[in-house]
């Protein structure tokens, strides 16, 4: 068999009572937390720019652009709620994969299940099955192509993760293997996106033109389109084209498949702060030093913050503009963080991220690699920081390994509540946090995933807990 059709096999295997229920819990918060920061996504500068583009979102259709009142096909639908998904570089991250797992997985799930073939079919039951199918898939091809892939300048969040919409689109819409392998051999030619931009609108544009990509490869296969089924493995196909001879290993992605489901290992590293993930070790490391040692910004001299060699090509930015730079700037979040002690969706709007009284504490940041911490090591997300004060004391901190907070980290339930609903009430009342976050615990006894649709835009209408 080619490589497209055994992972076909793979996919379609999962089966939602052979899941542990650790992997059902965590791709119901997993899921959860998609939906919130799409909706914290949607009045975005990027989303709102890509609404009022002519074509986008224009075809009539029953699949909803989360957050408003709009409704279209299932294709804009991914396209839209895909970028906002990302917009706000809240969603969760895996190792592995090197990038965002859920922003790829959810936005299909949520417009197949109002797809007029579709509508009222999709369980909640086979939404976490399809969920699980398509991380496991994204994060076992980044096991048989990163680091290589990541360091040589792709975006794998895209460039893996339209595989894993595949896989969870296939499911939904029911394609046989010979199908779902064509899908997937279709989208090695569909697949793109550059680090180059990230901290810009394309690096979420590039979300939501791979899940689009992905919808839309499974459809056309669905219906008979054609593609190599060799187009993984042929010399001018995927792992030759964006990895090169010697950088992959096409048998990790069947070595372990499941054994644990990737879901419940290292699982989705649901972020805490809403900003790159290589900085959240030393956002962590800067405000348990405020919280511990209480130090004023005006006795700091230097703030020191050394990691991993790959959490700094992309956020070694002494000097933001705006706050999609801020994200990705160590400078700014160690700041903000050792001056605030937090880092909410209000420390990334424009205005906070220019303001002149944070200048002087960003200029006191220096970065650099740490001696433990190295490309070999294991600490691919550590960080310390240290940080002087004009008397020279030197205070440090340090976090070995934070791939954001997973199963072996997790937020507290407060802490995870708390940002659900800051991120749902950027556009919705509270009360549709707290309905949302009823309904997703129980997803697994939800009938129809389309019930939820009504939590998830703007309207006049009261709110009702999906299936009543």
């Amino acid at each position: 068999m080619t490589i497209a059709e055994r992972i076909a096999d793979k996919v379609l295997s999962v089966d939602f009572t052979d899941l542990p229920d650790q992997a059902v819990h965590w791709s119901k918060l997993g899921i959860l937390d998609t939906i919130a920061v799409t909706l914290a996504g949607a009045p975005e500068e990027c989303t709102r720019l890509l609404l009022a583009t002519p074509g986008v979102a224009d075809a009539p259709g029953p699949c909803r652009i989360l957050g408003t009142d709009r409704r279209t096909s299932a294709l804009d639908a991914c396209l839209v709620n895909g970028t906002a998904s990302h917009a706000l570089d809240y969603d969760d991250v895996n190792n592995f994969l090197g990038g965002h797992p859920s922003a790829m997985l959810v936005p299909p799930l949520l417009a197949i299940a109002e797809m007029p073939r579709v509508s009222g079919q999709v369980s909640g039951r086979d939404a976490i099955a399809a969920y699980v199918a398509g991380f496991e898939l994204e994060t076992q091809l980044g096991r048989a192509v990163n680091y290589h892939h990541y360091e040589k300048g792709w975006h794998p969040t895209v460039t893996l993760g339209i595989f894993g919409t595949v896989a969870t689109s296939a499911r939904l819409l029911g394609l046989d293997r010979q199908r779902t392998a064509t899908a997937l051999a279709m989208a090695v030619s569909l697949a793109s996106g550059v680090k180059a931009n990230f901290g810009t609108m394309t690096k979420p544009l590039h979300v939501g033109q791979a899940v689009r990509n992905g919808l839309f490869a499974t459809l056309l296969a669905r219906d008979g389109f054609t593609a190599n089924l060799d187009a993984f493995e042929e010399k001018q196909g995927f792992f030759e084209v964006f990895n090169g001879t010697g950088t992959y290993e096409p048998e990790r992605i069947f070595d372990g498949w499941g054994a644990p489901f990737e879901v419940m290992g290292e699982g989705p590293g649901l972020k805490q702060h809403p900003c790159c993930g290589s900085t959240h070790a030393a956002i962590d490391c800067a405000a348990a030093i405020r919280r511990d040692h209480g130090v004023p910004i005006d006795q700091v001299t230097k703030i020191e913050v050394l990691t991993n060699p790959r959490r700094l090509p992309h956020t070694d930015n002494p000097n933001p503009r705006g706050g999609l730079e801020g994200k990705f700037s160590m400078q700014y979040v160690v700041a903000r963080a050792l001056a605030d002690g937090l880092t909410g969706l209000a420390q990334f709007e424009d205005d906070a991220v220019n303001d002149p009284a944070m200048r002087p504490l960003m200029a006191t940041v220096v970065t650099g690699v740490h001696p433990e911490m190295g490309l070999d090591s294991q600490n691919h997300f550590g960080a310390e920081v240290t940080v002087t004060t004009v008397d020279g004391e030197a205070i440090s901190h340090r976090i070995n390994n934070r791939v954001c907070r997973g199963p072996s980290d997790p937020m507290s339930e407060e802490e995870f509540t708390a940002k659900v609903t800051d991120c749902v009430t950027r556009v919705l009342p509270e009360r549709n946090a707290s309905a949302l976050m009823q309904q997703m615990m129980d997803l697994d006894a939800l009938g129809s995933l389309s019930a939820l649709g009504d939590l998830l835009e703007t309207s006049n209408q009261p709110v009702r807990a999906a299936g009543d």
